[in-house]
Formats: structure tokens, sequence, C-alpha cells
């Protein structure tokens, strides 16, 4: 079974702060992958670099098949990768209700009303967010903003859910 993400000598700087050097690496498919390591090592940048977020500078990374150094391939594997950003709710409108932040991101990924009532009512529920869906996302404790955030990457059923620092909150 081919990786689900194949990076190779990937390299990525932050002015004179090398954040990444030269790393290869593959992600297996069908797998839960972790990355660990103390702060500041790079494991966010990499992650950005996976979801297409983050602008390679030098290296190859290829996710689901695609070249992630090429825009048509980030923005045709768009509605195939959620990615929940490091951060408590920085995926998240905060003045939009927890059921109007899923909507317009059921929304963005072209689901159909139905569906995406569907999808918004299982998800509430898996998280225990059902008794709030008209809470200001901006009004939520920093675990129910986390579990918005990670509502938010499912609504769409991705192929590759990237979660950076998910326990957080």
């Amino acid at each position: 079974m081919d990786p689900v993400a194949r990076l190779e000598k990937l390299t990525h700087r932050y002015g004179a702060t090398l954040a990444l050097e030269d790393v290869t690496l593959d992600i297996p498919a069908g797998r839960m992958v972790g990355l660990i390591g103390p702060d500041g090592v790079g494991k966010s940048t990499l992650l950005g670099l996976v979801a297409g977020v983050r602008r390679l500078q030098s290296g190859r990374v290829s996710v689901l098949g695609h070249d992630m150094g090429s825009a048509r391939a980030r923005g045709a594997l768009g509605a195939r990768i959620a990615y929940m950003p490091q951060g408590l709710g920085r995926n998240l409108y905060p003045s939009l209700s927890v059921r109007e932040n899923l909507d317009f991101f059921g929304r963005l990924f072209g689901q159909k009303a139905g569906e995406r009532a569907e999808r918004i009512e299982m998800l509430l529920e898996a998280t225990g967010l059902a008794p709030f869906p008209d809470r200001p996302a901006g009004k939520l404790s920093g675990g129910m903003k986390q579990k918005l955030s990670l509502c938010s990457a499912l609504i769409h059923d991705p192929d590759l859910l990237i979660l950076d620092e998910p326990t957080t909150g």
C-alpha cells in the first residue's frame, strides 16, 4: 500500500531559524500516526506542509499521490484533507454558533443540506456538544472549542485527518 504522505529531503526555514532539515519520511495509509518531540522542533511546520497550508521551500511532499509543490494539486486535494491547527479554535469563527460553524464548513466542502444536517447532528452527539448548538464558538470553554474544531475538520469525512496538538484544552 502506498503511503498517505511521502516527504523527501524536506527543509524549511523561518528566516535564519532552521525548522526542518533534510527530512525524509513515509507516513503509512490506514493508520494513526503521531509525531512526538519537544517544542520548537518543527512538528507543526511538518504537519502544515503535509496539509498544504504552508508553502514548500525545499524538498518534496506528496500527499494522497499528489505533489504538494503544485498549487493545482493542493487545490484538488482540499476536499480530501482535514487540518485542525494547533491552538484552541483557530479554525473557528467566534461570532458564529456551534451549528453555524459546522454548517459553514459543510457548505464550504459542498455538502448538500440533508447530508450536512445529518453529519452535524451525528458530530454534535458524538462529541457531547449537542446541548450547545446555539452557543457562539467564542463563548465555549477550551475543551469545547477543541471538540468543535474537530467536528469542523470531520464534517466532510476526509481521506486524511491532520490534528496538531488535539489534546490541548
